[in-house]
């Protein structure tokens, strides 16, 4: 008889937005009367850039001649997105990645989740607390993470680097030597960021003890302050221990649409094996590309008119953290985060659990946040906030809040 994956139930409960999505439907069928804010799930709201929508257009067009139609793309994908990206996100930094260490994706989830199918199961992972729960659910769904303890929270073989008040929400070099590091910057859920100088302490760190640092930088499009890297490869030996995950979601709006990448310098080995011969082996067994129309639309993101438009809308969201932050503040939260991030971490008053205050906001003020108690134990007692709703109901949630 066929077996199952059993690692898969060891996962405690459903995804953390799964459960949010039927709370939230469960109280909108009792009160079908009341209008409900989400300020929940990370999605954007603002239309795509009129520089992206023209290049859709365009690309469509070619698809419906014989002459520029195209089928299955490239396994890295199409060479003018990754050169396009790769002069950019990375040169015009003076990080030194070329087009074809760029592998072209439909998002940075996807690829969060499969690039550790190309470590082994012994590997021990080390990851921030609070954290994306991508990273470490699909850790536990290979079985890299021993066995959980519903008390703590915790996994028996994941090292956590608790990321709290007292040390501004980010981590300190683990005291056990981890195999992979998962570091996400501008953070989610704190908002946190960590300095150049910093983050080379973390690259100097894994080079030292021979680890990979999975870098996740979904959210650099919203920092704002000169001390803070764009990139990890803007750290020297950075190209020998890190992979970077980028998303064209909260910079360009390309959640309904897909389009991401991941980065693998050629440099970055183990002993004689090539991490970046073994991602495109994977990628291209498991992968058939991101459709011809939605890259011709990522290239657009790069044109002089897309950065634009794009920083404009970048600027609409930050103009809606910042409206949020000093909102909290002014009410009597804790707050942070808000600054090169759109999300906001607050402590929830009165001492209520993350749950609680989630049940409280959602009852009383119509208002969805996300509790900090889904991203780990480190996020118990806090709550994110996403600065990606209208202007409009953003300011609307603040005035219920400040009324509680």
């Amino acid at each position: 008889m066929y077996k199952i994956n059993d690692n898969y139930l060891k996962l405690p409960g459903s995804y953390l937005f799964s459960t949010i999505g039927k709370k939230v439907a469960a109280y909108a069928a009792e009160h079908p009367e009341k209008q409900i804010i989400r300020l929940g799930i990370g999605d954007v709201t603002q239309p795509l850039a009129p520089a992206i929508i023209q290049s859709l257009h365009r690309a469509v067009d070619e698809m419906g001649n014989a002459e520029t139609f195209h089928g299955y793309a490239p396994d890295l994908g199409y060479e003018f997105l990754r050169k396009a990206i790769a002069e950019n996100d990375f040169q015009a930094r003076g990080a030194d990645i070329s087009a074809d260490e760029i592998f072209v994706s439909d998002g940075a989830k996807c690829d969060a989740g499969n690039i550790q199918e190309i470590f082994s199961t012994d590997n021990k992972i080390a990851v921030c607390d609070p954290v994306y729960p991508v990273y470490v659910d699909t850790n536990v769904m290979a079985g890299r993470t021993g066995t959980y303890d519903p008390k703590t929270e915790t996994w028996s073989d994941v090292i956590y680097m608790p990321c709290t008040a007292e040390n501004g929400f980010a981590p300190e070099l683990p005291k056990e030597t981890p195999d992979l590091i998962y570091l996400c910057f501008p953070n989610n859920p704190t908002g946190s960021t960590i300095t150049k100088a910093q983050l080379q302490e973390w690259v100097d760190y894994a080079n030292k003890v021979g680890a990979v640092i999975i870098y996740d930088a979904a959210y650099e499009a919203y920092i704002s302050e000169e001390e803070v890297p764009h990139t990890i490869y803007e750290c020297e030996g950075a190209r020998t221990c890190a992979i970077e995950l980028r998303s064209f979601s909260k910079n360009a709006g390309f959640t309904g649409v897909r389009l991401g990448c991941t980065v693998i310098p050629k440099d970055l080995k183990c002993g004689d094996v090539s991490l970046h011969a073994l991602w495109a082996r994977r990628h291209g067994t498991k992968y058939n590309g991101a459709p011809y129309i939605i890259q011709r639309a990522g290239e657009a993101v790069y044109s002089p008119e897309g950065k634009a438009q794009l920083k404009e809308q970048v600027a609409y969201y930050m103009k809606n953290a910042k409206t949020i932050l000093e909102g909290l503040k002014d009410a009597g939260y804790t707050v942070s985060g808000g600054v090169n991030a759109p999300y906001i971490w607050l402590k929830t008053p009165h001492g209520m659990n993350s749950w609680e205050f989630f049940d409280y906001l959602l009852e009383n003020a119509g208002v969805v946040g996300t509790p900090g108690s889904g991203f780990g134990p480190s996020g118990e007692g806090y709550f994110r906030l996403t600065a990606f709703g209208s202007y409009e109901n953003t300011a609307a949630a603040l005035e219920r809040i400040r009324k509680l």
